[in-house]
């Protein structure tokens, strides 16, 4: 039982790692406004085009910034979960002999 536990953390740690190296995006307005982020949702980017900063104003700016970095980091959510459900299938597959038949 308890190389079971062991190999299940083990596995919980990799994926944490493979989350570190995928990337969400989260754009607005068309692709103005970009956020880059980790399925782990560590924010590693925010890109705006020039003629678009040039042109909005600080409050339209804040929110489109906003609503970015929420839509990059519901991807990261979204990526995640399902890392982790795809790993809870395999570990309960795993663990069926554990508790007895």
């Amino acid at each position: 039982m308890f190389d079971k536990l062991m190999a299940a953390q083990k596995q919980a740690e990799e994926i944490k790692k493979r989350l570190d190296t995928v990337s969400v995006f989260g754009e607005v307005e068309g692709g103005a406004i970009k956020v880059t982020a980790t399925a782990n949702k560590a924010i590693t980017a925010i890109e705006i085009e020039e003629g678009f900063f040039a042109a909005a104003d600080r409050e339209e700016l804040e929110e489109l910034l906003l609503t970015a970095v929420n839509k990059a980091l519901a991807q990261a959510e979204q990526v995640s979960a399902t890392e982790m459900q795809a790993a809870t299938q395999s570990m309960l597959g795993g663990l069926g002999g554990m508790f007895g038949s």
